[in-house]
C-alpha cells in the first residue's frame, strides 16, 4: 500500500500543478469559498520569473546546439519546455491556493505540497514574527517564501500534516510566510482572544 502511495504522489502532483497553472490562466482561486484569503506568492514572484527566464534561454541555445540530432534535439526540447511549464506552474499554483481564514479553520498552504487545516480552536497564539533561518524540529512546520516567514501560530494540541508521500507528522508551531502577515495576524488574533466574563 505504501509503495502504491509513493508512485501516486509524484503523478498527483502533477495533476494539481497543471490544474493550478488553469486557474491561474482563468484568474480563479482554489478553496477559498467564503473565507478570507491571504497570498504569499508576491514573495517569489521575481525569482520565480527569473528562473523560468533562465530556462528558456537555456531551450532557445540548445535548440540550436542540437539542429544537427533531430531525435536529440526533440527530447531535449520537450524536457526543456515542460521544465519551463513546471516553473510557471509552481508559481501559479502559489498565487491561486492561498492561505484562508474562514469557517472556524485556518488553512495553510504552500503551493500544492501544503494544505493544512487548522481550527480556529487550537490555536494558542499567533504573532508576527520575521525569520531568516529555520532549523528542522519535531513537531514543527516551516513553510518558507524566499528563505522567510512572517507569521508563527502555536497551538494547544497537535494537527496532522500528511507529507509528499504521506507520511503523517503531528505538529504543534507553524510558522509559513503571508504577503499581508499583519492582517493575517489580526484576522486570526480575534476569533483566539479570550471573551470577556
Amino acid at each position: 500500500m505504501r509503495g502504491v502511495r509513493v508512485v501516486w504522489a509524484p503523478v498527483r502532483h502533477e495533476l494539481r500543478l497543471m490544474t493550478s497553472l488553469w486557474l491561474w490562466v482563468a484568474r480563479r482561486r482554489h478553496g477559498v469559498g467564503g473565507g478570507t484569503a491571504f497570498g504569499y506568492a508576491r514573495g517569489q514572484a521575481a525569482l520565480t520569473y527569473g528562473f523560468a527566464f533562465v530556462c528558456v534561454v537555456e531551450t532557445v541555445a540548445m535548440s540550436v546546439l542540437l539542429r544537427d540530432w533531430p531525435a536529440v534535439h526533440a527530447v531535449v526540447l520537450f524536457l526543456d519546455v515542460y521544465t519551463v511549464v513546471f516553473v510557471v506552474a509552481l508559481h501559479a499554483a502559489s498565487v491561486v491556493r492561498p492561505h484562508v481564514v474562514g469557517d472556524g479553520v485556518l488553512r495553510v498552504r504552500r503551493a500544492v505540497h501544503v494544505d493544512l487545516r487548522i481550527p480556529l480552536g487550537r490555536i494558542a497564539s499567533v504573532r508576527r514574527e520575521l525569520r531568516m533561518t529555520h532549523e528542522a524540529a519535531k513537531g514543527e512546520l516551516d513553510l518558507a517564501v524566499g528563505a522567510q516567514t512572517t507569521v508563527t501560530v502555536e497551538l494547544t494540541e497537535p494537527v496532522t500534516h500528511v507529507t509528499f508521500f504521506g507520511r503523517p507528522r503531528e505538529i504543534r508551531v507553524v510558522r509559513f510566510h503571508a504577503d499581508d502577515s499583519d492582517g493575517l495576524v489580526r484576522a486570526l488574533a480575534a476569533p483566539c482572544a479570550p471573551s470577556p466574563r
